[in-house]
């Protein structure tokens, strides 16, 4: 597949480690989220890769990082974009198919699941 494909680079950055389950957790909050918040809500991601994953989306313009500078420390937060939020209906059929033809999940089959809230 050729590199300036859009498929070929669309699935570049949503299909490495993370990415997916970053989206999820900034919607669950509906709102801003720390950085802090994002490590305790994603257990074994390193900081190092939260930061990338981070640059990535808000470079892909799925996130918009906000900065407060009034505050000290100086407090940095995270939310989706409208591109963003967009994406979480591909998510969300994501799960309605795999509910479907892979993973037979009771608690998940319900509307807003306590665990994916989608």
């Amino acid at each position: 597949m050729d590199e300036t494909c859009t498929i070929y680079r669309t699935i570049d950055f949503i299909s490495k480690k993370w990415t997916l389950l970053i989206l999820l957790e900034l919607y669950k909050t509906q709102g801003k989220k720390r950085y802090s918040e994002l490590k305790n809500s994603l257990l074994d991601i390193t900081p190092k890769i939260l930061s990338a994953r981070l640059r990535e989306l808000e470079k892909q313009e799925l996130i918009t990082k906000y900065i407060d500078t009034k505050v000290f420390p100086i407090k940095c937060e995270y939310t989706l974009t409208e591109s963003g939020k967009d994406f979480i209906h591909i998510i969300k059929d994501i799960k309605k198919w795999s509910l479907q033809w892979k993973n037979k999940n009771k608690e998940c089959e319900q509307q807003d699941c306590k665990h994916c809230e989608l």
